[in-house]
């Protein structure tokens, strides 16, 4: 895997995970986060976390769960279409 930035996401039940930042891209006008998580032990493979992304008044990161599934699914094939074309770029570069 090339190299991520990484972030502690600090989950529901205060448990502190280290992911790899895998992108941030937009969908249905807002921001997203896509999380990769690096501990494989509290995981199933391939998960990912999406999360919603702003930036506070001050421009610090800051990231909210998205409550509403019709959001998630947005969010959730924005995702899928990025990976699809990362996929596609990488074959290219075989």
């Amino acid at each position: 895997m090339d190299e991520y930035m990484t972030v502690e996401l600090t989950l529901d039940n205060d448990e502190v995970v280290e992911c790899a930042i895998l992108t941030l891209f937009e969908a249905g006008g807002r921001e997203y986060i896509a999380l990769l998580p690096q501990n494989e032990d509290d995981t199933e493979e391939g998960d990912v976390y999406l999360y919603r992304y702003v930036e506070t008044p001050e421009g610090e990161p800051e990231l909210e769960n998205i409550e509403d599934d019709d959001e998630y699914e947005i969010a959730a094939d924005a995702f899928d279409e990025w990976m699809d074309t990362q996929e596609f770029e990488e074959s290219d570069e075989e």
